[in-house]
């Protein structure tokens, strides 16, 4: 038993072992990381401090919670992929217990029994040489450390989302933003006022978007790396599906391939929730259920999916006949949708107005939309859904930027170098629609990646085709997974 015990001992002694994991070496530098806090200081009002919060743990049920991701903001400005963390930085240099520091970390710290369980987490001392921070110290050091908030004209943060569950840990993400909210003396009705103008307390939940906003919408080439790794091996996903794609299927078949792919190019998540819409589900626009267990002959199949890399995430969208050949009716609408990116693309370079690129695309898909028989005028009584208020086959927006969300934060009043966007553009015939039957459930959007230069755009995930004859080509082609066979679950 003795020797027991001194085993048990030695191994949670020696758990520094679990901090030594093999990662990629292809994450953005500290570096990066320092210099994005660097600009964000320049941006802060004077005698202004901004305060930052880790990502919740998501529960998934009893015990077992999601995979872990951080906050994109969090994520930006430290590099540190760990919950239950806060983050300060300070517009101007303090002096606390004769430290001076312009940056404050707090992380959970190390945990023998716990890194045994969840692998290794970061020390203070690690935190602040990794992480290239002044100031490091464990979460539980937070709740007496000597910072009077009411002295700052400004104190910026995100407000709270009252999504966070109490843990047993000391120091957890519940505990960090409780004593957060004392020592600010946040109010109980959570109603602040949400003007970035000076107010009566000295609390601004909206400035830091405002800051944020116009660098993480402007990509650095190290961000630009990343995006292309996860963009291509989105792409290479849409091209192999394409070739394995056969009535039958299943979709979530079809989204496993694709993710398979993902992983197979070491990418660690998908950057959403993977849309696999047959038939009718392609006109439902943010369809995840990918529950058809049989994908018809004749059908459409709507694929919007991207790999997330490294915190950066593609989104494209390809939209494939399940036969390989593309009826009279589905490739005029396909064609059209192809018709109005293009149009899109031809106008997007540095300077022109994001909603140049809503109205280029609408323009095109209306009149074709009337030559086609499917509307009858471009009067507003064809054209939008008394129902939705939305148009009523095209009823969603042409473009957003991508990065560390899908929908990534990002300036929308002008193109500018090194944003890089999606344009997607799609028409959406449910059936019932009021034009002929052979329009019902036809389906169609095309999504691509651009990065936004001085004088054009350039294509980023062209290793997916978008022509409809280029898809029908490529059909054609055997696939990997067509060697990947199972056995049938029912002996037969």
């Amino acid at each position: 038993m003795k020797i027991v015990k001194t085993f048990i001992i030695a191994l949670l002694i020696s758990s520094s072992c679990f901090a030594q994991v093999q990662e990629p070496l292809d994450f953005l530098s500290s570096d990066f990381h320092k210099e994005r806090r660097e600009i964000l200081r320049s941006k802060m009002p004077e005698n202004s401090v901004a305060v930052f919060f880790s990502n919740p743990i998501r529960n998934r049920a009893n015990d077992v919670n999601y995979k872990y991701h951080q906050d994109p903001n969090f994520y930006y400005l430290t590099g540190h992929r760990q919950p239950h963390a806060l983050l300060m930085i300070f517009s101007e240099e303090q002096n606390i217990n004769g430290n001076s520091f312009d940056e404050i970390v707090f992380v959970r710290g190390r945990n023998a029994l716990a890194e045994l369980y969840d692998g290794g987490r970061m020390s203070a001392s690690e935190a602040a040489k990794d992480l290239k921070l002044d100031l490091a110290f464990e979460t539980p050091e937070f709740k007496n450390f000597p910072i009077d908030f009411s002295k700052y004209d400004q104190v910026l943060f995100h407000d709270f989302e009252d999504d966070v569950r109490e843990t047993q840990e000391e120091g957890d993400l519940y505990d960090l933003i409780s004593q957060f909210k004392q020592k600010v003396n946040y109010p109980d009705d959570s109603n602040l006022d949400i003007t970035p103008e000076p107010q009566e307390n000295n609390l601004n939940t909206t400035l830091l978007d405002q800051l944020l906003r116009p660098m993480r919408g402007i990509k650095t080439e190290e961000e630009l790396d990343l995006l292309r790794k996860a963009v291509k091996i989105s792409a290479l996903g849409q091209a192999e599906v394409m070739r394995a794609m056969e009535p039958g299927m299943s979709e979530l078949e079809v989204q496993g391939m694709h993710e398979f792919i993902y992983k197979k190019y070491k990418a660690e998540y998908e950057g959403y929730p993977s849309i696999v819409g047959a038939g009718h589900n392609g006109c439902v626009l943010h369809y995840i259920d990918n529950y058809k267990p049989e994908i018809e002959d004749g059908e459409l199949i709507l694929m919007d999916l991207g790999a997330e890399y490294h915190g950066y995430t593609a989104d494209i969208t390809r939209t494939i006949p399940v036969n390989g050949k593309f009826t009279n009716e589905q490739k005029a609408i396909y064609d059209l949708v192809y018709e109005a990116q293009e149009a899109a693309m031809s106008i997007a370079k540095a300077g022109v107005p994001f909603s140049d690129l809503l109205d280029t695309t609408q323009a095109v898909i209306n009149k074709g939309l009337l030559e086609l028989g499917i509307i009858e005028s471009l009067n507003e009584e064809d054209l939008i859904d008394p129902s939705t208020g939305r148009h009523r086959y095209y009823p969603h927006g042409c473009c957003h930027h991508i990065g560390l969300d899908v929908h990534d934060l990002g300036e929308y009043g002008t193109l500018e170098e090194n944003m890089v966007i999606t344009i997607e553009p799609g028409i959406y015939i449910p059936q019932g629609s009021p034009c002929d039957e052979k329009w019902w459930n036809i389906p169609v959007r095309i999504e691509d990646d651009y990065l936004i230069k001085k004088d054009g755009i350039e294509l980023l995930s062209d290793d997916a085709p978008r022509k409809s004859e280029e898809i029908e080509k490529l059909m054609k082609e055997k696939s990997a997974f067509g060697q990947f066979n199972l056995p049938d679950l029912d002996g037969e």
